[in-house]
């Protein structure tokens, strides 16, 4: 018999706190979603940040989040398309673009990106 955990999903966007039992071999986007719980979700690969939350207490497992570096994992962060719970948890979902900037934001609009040769001053 598969264990079953609650989850309870603290939604910022919508000021909504969800709260679902999800068995431990399911996915906890896909099994909430069978559940008439909206989240928000885009690539459902563990790809991209839109289903992005913060682990608030408890754990996860998540091998197949593309979109998240191990340091953000080891900071709390998780995305719920592709992560199973192993005990019960409460998250809170993230701003996609907060997510997105601490994931890639050190790489992106700091200034004239060069490829090759530098670019002469105007």
């Amino acid at each position: 018999m598969v264990p079953s955990f609650t989850v309870r999903v603290l939604d910022r966007q919508r000021n909504t706190e969800y709260s679902v039992q999800i068995p431990a071999d399911r996915y906890i986007l896909e099994h909430a979603e069978e559940q008439d719980i909206k989240l928000p979700f885009s690539c459902r690969n563990g790809a991209c940040t839109t289903c992005a939350v913060r682990v608030l207490k408890g754990d996860l497992y998540q091998p197949e989040a593309m979109g998240l570096s191990p340091h953000l994992q080891q900071q709390g962060y998780a995305l719920l398309c592709v992560s199973y719970p192993r005990s019960d948890l409460v998250v809170e979902t993230q701003d996609e673009d907060e997510v997105y900037e601490l994931q890639f934001g050190r790489y992106f609009g700091k200034g004239k990106v060069r490829f090759g040769l530098p670019l002469e001053e105007d």
